[in-house]
């Protein structure tokens, strides 16, 4: 959500540097907005914040990098109107992806499949914020519902089975892929670090 000046002349007037103050949760806390229709007298209403909702496995000191650089990029000061909730991957709930208007996840690859606590994530929270199962028991193909998502994966040797693994489940849960993936193999250089930045402000960018 950009910065908006104030005044301005339409019915409602959205006003940045002066009115009522709200805690910075759920709720934009420097702006807000006057009804103004000349039906009665002028009515605050606040404006509802955007959650991106960071789902994260760092049992490392380089994934614990890397959740370093997810946190600056979604918490730059150039993005507003976007609430950031950090959660480990072993105590993420349904109710933080239902509560969530986008989603930043990180994870080890461990043997050619996403970390443990990752999967026990999506085990915990798949059919309760709508995920859908074939005849087979494995995940269908979810509806499109234009929801975002970034992923970035450290590994040894080799990510690709780990992609692939938290792909296959995020697409029954209908997430739309919103940045390119960050795979990273080895030692987290700066280059690393800026791209798990990158990737996770263009999460933010797009649900400010």
């Amino acid at each position: 959500m950009g910065s908006l000046a104030a005044p301005c002349s339409s019915a409602l007037r959205l006003c940045d540097g002066e009115g009522p103050r709200y805690p910075r949760s759920r709720w934009v806390s420097a702006m807000w907005a006057v009804r103004d229709d000349g039906l009665g007298p002028p009515r605050w209403q606040h404006e509802r914040m955007a959650t991106l909702l960071v789902v994260h496995h760092s049992p490392t000191s380089s994934m614990r990098a890397l959740l370093d650089a997810a946190l600056a990029g979604a918490g730059d000061d150039e993005i507003e109107g976007v609430d950031v909730v950090v959660r480990d991957a072993l105590e993420a709930t349904a109710q933080d992806v239902l509560d969530a208007d986008g989603y930043v996840l990180g994870t080890t690859a461990n043997f050619g499949y996403m970390s443990g606590a990752l999967k026990h994530f999506f085990d915990g929270t798949f059919l309760a914020v709508g995920g859908a199962l074939d005849a087979d028991g494995q995940g269908a193909a979810g509806t499109p519902r234009r929801t975002p998502f970034g992923l970035y994966v450290h590994g040894r040797y080799d990510t690709t089975g780990a992609v692939r693994s938290v792909h296959g489940i995020v697409g029954a849960l209908g997430w739309t892929q919103a940045s390119a993936d960050v795979e990273v193999l080895g030692d987290v250089d700066d280059d690393a670090r800026a791209r798990v930045r990158e990737l996770a402000a263009t999460i933010a960018v797009l649900l400010g």
